[in-house]
């Protein structure tokens, strides 16, 4: 059997509206496995990405725990959970958010910058992944001048910077037409077999789900 890399048992997430209060998640479990391939399958609003979110360490559950390669998320320090971050995992986006002032090598290179990794390495490395997602001439171009795949390009080739060991990807062809979209899900694929990581993507679209060698559905907060 592969190892575990992260296990997630009874999540849930309320978030407070005004006087209301909205369960998005009502109580998950999930194993993931070192060099998995998932696919979070849903509607809007099923829960998906506030899942990623929640095993990425971007947001903490109301009840439950996620232990990654061992250790529990809800013992980090500050500090170590922004190195998790910052080292451990990738997040590619649907909106992309590149910082339009920065050309496309700027922005790779930035969570690279943020590790305190050394800039030479960090604009060689940029400049390599730029190469391999296709943009190795476009890195002076800023976001505005990019297609929307083109930025995705982007962001994916950033969210490798640090050499992650887990790559969560929220809806990454969301804003793309299909075939643009086709050449994404392709290029993540290729790079997980590549770089050996794990990758978790969370999509509403079946056919990109069904990408995935293993998909969990999603309704209402439940795993269906």
């Amino acid at each position: 059997m592969s190892e575990i890399l992260l296990s997630a048992r009874g999540l849930k997430k309320t978030y407070a509206i005004g006087k209301r209060s909205l369960e998005v998640l009502r109580g998950v479990d999930v194993e993931i496995s070192c060099g998995d391939f998932l696919a979070l399958r849903g509607a809007s609003g099923a829960g998906k990405s506030t899942l990623l979110h929640l095993i990425g360490g971007l947001d903490t559950p109301n009840a439950g725990e996620i232990f990654f390669a061992g250790e529990k998320l809800s013992e980090f320090s500050e500090r170590k959970l922004t190195e998790f971050r910052n080292r451990r995992v990738g997040f590619v986006f649907q909106a992309y958010h590149l910082l339009p002032e920065l050309t496309a090598l700027e922005n790779v290179c930035l969570p690279g910058r943020i590790a305190r990794l050394s800039a030479a390495e960090v604009a060689k490395r940029a400049q390599e992944l730029l190469a391999r997602v296709g943009l190795a001439e476009r890195a002076d171009h800023k976001p505005s001048e990019l297609s929307g795949g083109e930025q995705q390009r982007v962001a994916i080739a950033r969210a490798l910077i640090n050499e992650p060991i887990l790559l969560l990807a929220d809806e990454p062809t969301g804003n793309l037409d299909s075939h643009t979209g086709g050449e994404i899900m392709e290029l993540l694929k290729s790079l997980r077999a590549e770089k050996n990581m794990t990758l978790v993507i969370a999509t509403h679209d079946a056919k990109v789900a069904a990408l995935a060698p293993r998909v969990i559905e999603l309704v209402d907060g439940v795993i269906a």
